[in-house]
Order: C-alpha cells, then sequence, then structure tokens
C-alpha cells in the first residue's frame, strides 16, 4: 500500500466515505458533513501536526483560509454531540475487530497531556503520566474495548480538577457545562461503564491500574454491576490470607446497643499484599508466558491465592467476598513488582488470570498511535467544547484506521491510508515549517 496519498479515490477511499456516511449522522446538521469528513482525513495524513492550521493548509493549500475556517468552527464551536458519534464509531468498529476475536476486556485508563499556563480547561500541575512526573498538564480518562488483537477507546472524558470545577469564572471561560461537577477518575471511569452496561455492550473483565484498583468504591460499583474485573493494587493495599477472615461482631450482652460490625484486634490483624507475598516460597510461583513480544515471548514468575480484601470491613456485618489476589515477582527482583485483585471465577487458571490481567496493555498501545501519528494532544484550543470534539474525531479516525487492518491490512498506519488529496503545488511551504524539505 502506498505511503502517500493518492490523486484520486481508491478502494480505501471509498470505505472511509461509508464509514464516515454512517457517522454523518452526530454531526447534526447537513453543513457540517464535509468538514467532519476533511477533518478525520487530515488525521490520517502523514503530516507533522494534527492541529487545524496545518491540516487546512495541506487539504486545501490552494485555499487554506477556508478551509481553516471550516475546520476551526467544525471543532470549537458546532454543537454536536461527542457521546453520540463515539457511540456510532463503537457499533461501526467493534463488530469489525470482534469479526475474528471475541471481546476480552473493557479497559480503563488516563493519559496526560503537558499543557502550559493555566487558563486552558482542566490544567493544573498533577501527575502527568506521558512525563512520569508532576507537571502542568491536563488529563482524560478513557474505557476501551479489547480483543487479543485489537482495540478503541469508545469513552473519553476530561478529569476537572477540584480547582477548576468550583472556579465559576474559568468554567464560564472554559465552557465548561453547568452539569460537569467535580468527580475523581475512578468514578468518571465507573460512569462510562455504566453507560455501556445501559447500552447492552457485550460483556468482558474490565482491566484497571492501581490508580483505579485501589479504589474500594470503584471495585464494589463493578461489584454491583456484576462485572468481573483484574486491577492492579498497591502493595500497601491490606487482605485477609487465604483462610481467615475478620473477626465477628460482639456477642450482645444485654447492655448498650447490640452491633453487627466485624471487628479486629491486636493479635487479628490483615496483611498488607506485599507482607502477604513476601511469605510466599519458591514453590508457590511459576513462571508464566502471556504474549509474544518485540523482543520475544515476555514471560515472569506469578502466584495467585484466594484472599478477603479487608478495607474498610470494620463498617461491614459481612466480610468482603473471596477474590484472587495476583502477584508478579520477576526472579530477577528482590521484592514483588505488581499486584492485581480478580473476582474471575475460583476454578479460573494462573494462565487465564496472567492473560487478561496482562492485555491491559493495549491501551498503551492505543494512546502511542493515537499520540504519536494522529495527534490526540495536538489541539491548541482551550475550551472543553474543541478538547473533546478533537478527541473524539481522533477516535473516529483510529476506528477506521484499526477496521481496516482488521479486514485488509494488518500493519498499516495512519499517512498510509489512500485519500485523494490535492497536489502539493510547486514550491509550496506550509505556514511555520522549518525548511522546505519538511513533510507537509
Amino acid at each position: 500500500m502506498p505511503a502517500t496519498p493518492l490523486e484520486s479515490a481508491g478502494p480505501a477511499e471509498k470505505r472511509f466515505d461509508e464509514y464516515l456516511a454512517r457517522l454523518a449522522e452526530a454531526a447534526g446538521h447537513a453543513d457540517r458533513i464535509v468538514p467532519l469528513k476533511s477533518y478525520c482525513m487530515g488525521l490520517l495524513l502523514p503530516i507533522e501536526r494534527k492541529s487545524v492550521e496545518p491540516m487546512a493548509a495541506r487539504l486545501a493549500p490552494g485555499n487554506a483560509g477556508k478551509m481553516h475556517q471550516s475546520l476551526h468552527h467544525l471543532v470549537a464551536d458546532a454543537p454536536w454531540d461527542d457521546e453520540v458519534l463515539l457511540t456510532m464509531v463503537r457499533d461501526s468498529v467493534i463488530p469489525v475487530i470482534t469479526g475474528n476475536a471475541p471481546l476480552r476486556a473493557w479497559i480503563v485508563d488516563d493519559t496526560g497531556f503537558p499543557k502550559k499556563g493555566k487558563h486552558s480547561v482542566g490544567v493544573t500541575r498533577q501527575y502527568c503520566g506521558q512525563l512520569g512526573k508532576q507537571e502542568n498538564c491536563r488529563v482524560a480518562v478513557s474505557l476501551s474495548l479489547a480483543t487479543k488483537w485489537a482495540s478503541l477507546p469508545v469513552a473519553y472524558r476530561l478529569y476537572l480538577p477540584q480547582e477548576w470545577a468550583e472556579d465559576e469564572s474559568r468554567r464560564t471561560k472554559a465552557g465548561v457545562p453547568d452539569e460537569v461537577r467535580f468527580q475523581t477518575k475512578p468514578q468518571i471511569a465507573l460512569e462510562q461503564i455504566r453507560r455501556m452496561v445501559n447500552g447492552k455492550v457485550p460483556r468482558a473483565p474490565v482491566l484497571a491500574d492501581a490508580a483505579y484498583g485501589n479504589d474500594g468504591g470503584f471495585r464494589a460499583g463493578l461489584e454491583e454491576l456484576k462485572l468481573e474485573f483484574a486491577v492492579g493494587v498497591q502493595s500497601s493495599t491490606t487482605v485477609w490470607p487465604p483462610g481467615t477472615s475478620p473477626l465477628p461482631a460482639k456477642q450482645w450482652k444485654g447492655a448498650g446497643r447490640p452491633t453487627s460490625l466485624l471487628r479486629r484486634d491486636e493479635k487479628h490483624q490483615p496483611l498488607s499484599v506485599k507482607e502477604l507475598a513476601l511469605c510466599l516460597g519458591p514453590e508457590d510461583f511459576r513462571i508464566v508466558t502471556w504474549r509474544e513480544g518485540t523482543k520475544g515471548n515476555l514471560r515472569s514468575r506469578f502466584a495467585a491465592l484466594r484472599i478477603r480484601p479487608a478495607h474498610r470491613d470494620y463498617w461491614k456485618s459481612e466480610p468482603h467476598t473471596e477474590q484472587w489476589l495476583l502477584v508478579e515477582w520477576p526472579k530477577s527482583e528482590k521484592e514483588p513488582a505488581k499486584y492485581w485483585f480478580s473476582n474471575l471465577p475460583p476454578q479460573t487458571t494462573l494462565k487465564d488470570l496472567v492473560s487478561v490481567a496482562k492485555l491491559r496493555w493495549r491501551i498503551e498501545r492505543d494512546y502511542e498511535e493515537l499520540k504519536q501519528e494522529l495527534g490526540l494532544g495536538h489541539y491548541e484550543g482551550r475550551g472543553w467544547r474543541g478538547f473533546h470534539h478533537h478527541a473524539t474525531l481522533c477516535i473516529a479516525a483510529y476506528g477506521f484506521l484499526i477496521a481496516e487492518r482488521s479486514l485488509f491490512f494488518p500493519s498499516l498506519r495512519a499517512g498510509q491510508v489512500e485519500l485523494s488529496v490535492p497536489k502539493i503545488p510547486p514550491g509550496w511551504q506550509p505556514r511555520g515549517s522549518a525548511s522546505t524539505a519538511r513533510t507537509a
């Protein structure tokens, strides 16, 4: 497949047109259909930056101003519904990627976007995964559906820090909807998950890292929805070891108000998962291979135990139900590296536990492509609507890309899709280029 777009429409562009025609209803107005196609096309072109100005320059080199106005209005001002469009993307793409492999996971994650200043919506000093440290950035929470071979974000929302949620002046300037109030990231994720449940999306185990799995309310919410899960937890998370549980309520002797709450005492306390893992011997661990990586098979040592979470059970009258504690302890490390809680059935094998928990890597691959190849972090506006519209259109373009991979071209990447755009005039140089040799 050519690495650059063709001058005339080919089979890929016809499929692209058909795909966008199915999404066009979400645009809400006929005048937005062509800009929607142009914006998604720009995101798939081999240009360095996928913000409005460079995309307009490449899509219409002879009339970039008009194209810029059209794209900017679509993404920054037009009041179409992101959730409606994402639902249409989901309904178009998921049947394709599940054609050869079943749905295996719902993956919760968040991603950070470094951003200077304080006026762009949601920006504050917080942990940024992209940089691996506290920095000025904004963070979005997402939910993806994944098979063994492909995955797609189907829900996406900006995390609005409390200082932003309570600042009416900044909210107004950034166009934050009145109904959006402060929610923690696990609360946002649970809301996204509930929408998928209400939308009758085929169920699969929910995967998340310790930022979500360590939240007892998040796990309780998944249990209320009757969803299976395999979520990371921190080493300090406490559990009751196999065969143990909290003490029952004190027997009432007729004095004072009777209590039904579970108890602990000085001699009867839960252990942290790290303490429990350090009690295990080498015979409790097995080497498990879970997938093939770029440098060979990925494998490590794992142990799985049936435990009861101890989180605030002193406010409960019944112990938490038994769950799996999965521990990864690479042979080269001095102590365990990762821990997961999972409510998968008791008969689940260690290999299956590991393969489910480790499938969360797919969202890391998605974000890598969405950021590096489709410009997820390239939007330059400050407002709530533009931030979400740009991300939704990135996901829509990405949906087409992974559908094409699933059906025709497994190695296809953005910039290699056959899309017809105007020829570049001789000597043409996009605004802001470092040199005439720079890719437009």
